[in-house]
């Protein structure tokens, strides 16, 4: 077979490995990836008008289509000359083992490949390294190997770029023979390189500061915290014994410090920060477990001297003053989960007791402080593992995950009102149910995400979206009565997940282009050559397949530019024969298909959360309607690198699918009215906000944060000032004195 070829897609930063908990539960999805070798019944009602499973041709999708599916798929024709112009093979001159690849800037069309071969050798290891780079998004390469000296550049985390078009690449390093650390860096998009040899092995990725990407720290193999502000020149040690680092706003850097010498003894370790680059450095918070950043909130978790549990404590003025997260303590074998987080809301899950694998997602307030229960019964493979939660970025308030149903099957849920209630998926209609066990009945239909992926199911990519291609998503599902043992199959919904159709029969690598106005996609198969691809004008309705090539090739990796405005792909791959083995890539522009610029009659309205334009009432998501142009159907011309999405908001008067449950209250099953606890059901609730106890008055109703409503129903809540003082015995603040304790319900 020859050597063993593996890739990896490198298309920006990294973020620094967490703590036990905090684990960012909804990883970012690049574009592409190389496969590597080696409610009431009036709500339920509601959410099947959406829905729309059974009307594919409803007045909404006829209005964005001028003819019926089956001509429209007959509409594309001439399409083989023109892509075969346009595809532009390159086969690379070495053998190593993986590639990288890195997009620099944003519509620069400068992409860096990096191919690395590396084998131990006796008791020495040796290593090898290629550098290429194309300014046409991948059409052609140029080796610019001698620009690093031929120096071996780390694989795994070796390339670093930097934010938006600051033109910033780093790469790192070692002196063959010598291990010495070495960096090269570039301002000007790898055209040059200048090199630095440093005193220390990082450990992790180079780390630049968003708001001055001349300003960079790393993490040592000694656990040391080095910081640049010379874009690498220069260096200097700012702290021993870091456990784990975070930018902040402002130029504050976040990191925490072990007195005993081990990052493992957790629960005494400090958080501190620095707003000046390590001149000035400010204990913040002690007895740390561990931290987490999240929109606007710094997030603790604090051990107490209590059975050893851990409590969260949040702040939102970067550490200075705390507040104790309304949310249940968590023992040694369960953690905190960042999910999703913006500058409004946070999603935290809190892992059941014990080896559940499952937990309570809640969801905050816009203070990040008081919480509601979302969902339970979550699904989370281990600590640190792997969750399908995702948030759909084409569609407001929608996220999508899994959880262990009451009989122990595996379902998928959506939320459509940023997690207000969650609902089944509803089964395409266009698919027949995969039934494999007695109850013929059960017949749901599974998005797959990263907890699928860990369970070994064959799902090569997470689901996708984009916030320029309205509404649209691409993923993996399956239907059927389990999601374990289904063959999964690509699905397409156009209108945020409300309704889905089958798009691809079996597993696909796939990506957006120009905005979503072209899909592209490749059969995943590794244990087989290919030789086609497959690409859609009509979001995933009507699919063309293109012959790129008369030799196939081994497929790793779908490759386009983050962002979806692109108009190339490249696929990526190797031939294997009896003496040699090459990495080759072809690079498809599409400009040419899409024959002319979309004009303003390419363009229709469309209601989001909603199946009929014309209905007053429908389409209130999150205290207001939004209307959108999007693209017809039909219509096969390009949108343009500077298509800006455009949509027209309208307030809606309030009602109660506008407002969470409160803290102590929770829906019940098929039912929109939020109860109390039963634990706490006629007990005073009293928090611990700002240093000031304070009692809450509620009818068991909060506001959902972002909503934009406006009058109608406004349930009654206040939070009353009892004039007393406290501040958590949990978190030791240097400014503060003595010891109070808070009587705050955790």
């Amino acid at each position: 077979m020859g050597l063993l070829l593996q890739g990896v897609l490198l298309f920006c930063l990294s973020a620094l490995v967490a703590g036990t908990d905090f684990y960012q539960g909804s990883k970012p999805q690049t574009q592409s990836a190389f496969v590597r070798h080696s409610s009431a019944e009036d709500r339920t009602a509601k959410i099947e008008k959406r829905s729309l499973t059974a009307q594919l041709t409803s007045h909404r999708i006829r209005r964005r289509r001028s003819t019926e599916p089956a001509d429209a798929c007959n509409t594309l024709t001439g399409f083989d000359s023109k892509l075969a112009d346009n595809t532009h093979p390159y086969v690379f001159d070495d053998l190593s083992g993986s590639v990288s690849l890195a997009w620099v800037g944003d519509g620069t069309g400068v992409i860096l490949a990096l191919t690395t071969y590396q084998m131990p050798f006796f008791l020495f290891k040796f290593g090898q390294s290629k550098l290429y780079r194309s300014e046409n998004y991948g059409k052609s390469f140029q080796d610019v190997t001698d620009l690093i000296n031929h120096t071996f550049i780390l694989s795994d985390f070796g390339i670093a770029i930097g934010p938006e078009k600051s033109g910033k690449v780093i790469l790192t390093g070692e002196v063959s023979g010598d291990d010495k650390p070495r960096i090269f860096v570039s301002d000007d998009s790898g055209k040059s390189f200048t090199h630095h040899d440093l005193t220390f092995m990082p450990l992790t990725q180079m780390s630049y500061n968003p708001e001055n990407s001349n300003v960079l720290f790393v993490f040592s193999s000694k656990k040391e915290l080095w910081l640049s502000e010379d874009f690498g020149k220069s260096w200097r040690k700012i702290h021993d014994m870091v456990c784990l680092v975070k930018w902040g706003s402002k130029n504050t850097i976040y990191f925490t410090t072990s007195k005993n010498a081990s990052c493992s003894d957790r629960g005494v370790l400090e958080l501190k920060k620095t707003t000046d680059y390590g001149k000035t450095i400010k204990t913040i918070a002690s007895k740390v477990y561990s931290f987490g950043r999240g929109g606007r909130f710094l997030f603790v978790s604090v051990m107490t001297s209590q059975d050893r549990l851990r409590v969260l404590h949040v702040s939102v003025d970067q550490g200075e003053t705390w507040n104790i997260a309304q949310l249940p303590a968590v023992g040694h074998d369960q953690f905190y989960s960042i999910l999703a987080a913006n500058d409004e809301i946070v999603f935290i899950h809190v892992d059941e007791p014990g080896d559940s694998l499952f937990g309570t997602v809640y969801v905050s307030d816009d203070r990040g402080t008081v919480y509601s229960k979302s969902l339970e019964r979550h699904l989370y493979t281990t600590p640190g593992g792997d969750t399908d939660f995702t948030n759909v970025t084409s569609l407001r308030g929608v996220f999508i995950t899994s959880i262990l149903a009451a009989d122990n099957s595996i379902q998928s849920v959506v939320s459509f009102d940023q997690g207000g209630e969650w609902v089944p998926l509803r089964t395409p209609s266009n698919v027949k149910c995969k039934v494999t066990a007695t109850d013929p009945d059960k017949c749901n239909f599974h998005i797959h995400a990263a907890y699928s992926m860990a369970m070994k199911l064959d799902v090569p990519m997470l689901p996708l979206s984009e916030p320029n291609a309205v509404g649209l998503i691409l993923a993996h599902g399956s239907v059927g009565d389990s999601s374990s043992v289904i063959r999964p199959d690509v699905f397409v919904s156009d209108d945020g997940g409300y309704s889905w159709i089958k798009a691809l029969d079996g597993p696909h690598h796939y990506a957006m282009l120009d905005s979503g106005g072209l899909l592209v996609a490749v059969e995943h198969n590794p244990s087989d050559t290919i030789y086609q691809i497959k690409f859609s004008t009509d979001e995933g309705q009507c699919w063309h397949v293109y012959n790129f090539t008369k030799e196939p090739i081994f497929f790793t990796g779908l490759a386009s530019e983050p962002g979806a405005r692109s108009m190339n792909v490249s696929l990526w791959g190797y031939r294997d024969s009896f003496i040699s083995q090459n990495w080759v890539s072809f690079t498809i522009d599409f400009r040419d298909l899409l024959t002319r610029d979309c004009g303003d009659g390419d363009y229709v309205q469309w209601l989001a959360h909603s199946d009929d334009i014309s209905d007053p009432k429908d389409g209130c998501m999150l205290g207001f309607k939004e209307k959108f142009l999007r693209l017809r159907k039909d219509s096969v011309c390009w949108n343009g690198r500077d298509y800006e999405v455009t949509s027209q908001p309208t307030p809606c008067a309030c009602t109660l699918d506008d407002f969470l449950c409160d803290f102590g209250y929770y829906r019940e099953e098929n039912s929109s009215k939020c109860v109390e606890e039963p634990n706490l059901k006629h007990k005073v609730l009293e928090l611990c906000l700002h240093g000031k106890e304070e009692q809450l008055v509620t009818s068991g109703y909060r506001k959902i944060p972002g909503d934009k409503c406006e009058g109608g129903e406004e349930p009654k809540r206040e939070e009353i000032d009892l004039s007393k003082r406290c501040v958590s015995d949990m978190v030791e603040l240097h400014s503060s004195t003595g010891t109070h304790s808070s009587k705050s319900v955790a």
